[in-house]
């Protein structure tokens, strides 16, 4: 067997990171519906994020893409894996902000939803509230955002050395 990541078929590597993101939002539910951790308005947006990167990856392993295909489901994951680290980093941002800083606790997202235009929905959620600014849980010493953070970039690096990889393929290895 063979751990050396640059062996991996494209399949292989989309169906880890699908594998990943299951996990992570598995890890997500169990401290929400077992630990009481209701999670803040952008939880639930990077919770979005996991989802498309998890499901441009699951299509991906499906069809087994090589060349351009794989760059595309590369440049796909890379997209929402950045737009998920940005929310993450919008996140951590409320999380160290001294207290007299952080914005009011608002509406939660489903009140939102219902009662909200849709632009105006969208820009709460981004902003964050002052529920997205506590900080319940630790592991390592780091926050779930910080985590979710980690992990986003890591989904970024992985898309890019994967489409990097696919391209280079496609040229051949002298180029």
């Amino acid at each position: 067997m063979n751990l050396n990541p640059a062996n991996y078929s494209n399949r292989g590597v989309l169906a880890l990171v699908a594998l990943a993101c299951a996990g992570l939002l598995g890890s997500g539910y169990f401290l929400q519906y077992f630990q009481g951790q209701d999670p803040c308005p952008l939880c639930h947006v990077q919770r979005g994020f996991y989802y498309a990167v998890m499901l441009v990856c699951l299509v991906g392993a499906v069809h087994g893409p090589r060349g351009r295909w794989a760059a595309a489901y590369a440049g796909a994951a890379f997209v929402f894996a950045a737009a998920g680290a940005a929310t993450a980093t919008r996140q951590v941002w409320l999380q160290h902000l001294p207290p007299e800083l952080v914005p009011a606790c608002g509406p939660d997202i489903f009140f939102m939803f219902d009662n909200f235009p849709l632009r105006r929905t969208l820009e709460k959620l981004f902003a964050g509230s002052g529920q997205c600014a506590e900080v319940k849980w630790r592991f390592l010493g780091l926050s779930i955002a910080e985590w979710s953070l980690a992990w986003f970039v890591f989904f970024c690096v992985v898309a890019l050395w994967l489409a990097w990889r696919s391209l280079r393929a496609r040229r051949g290895p002298g180029a």
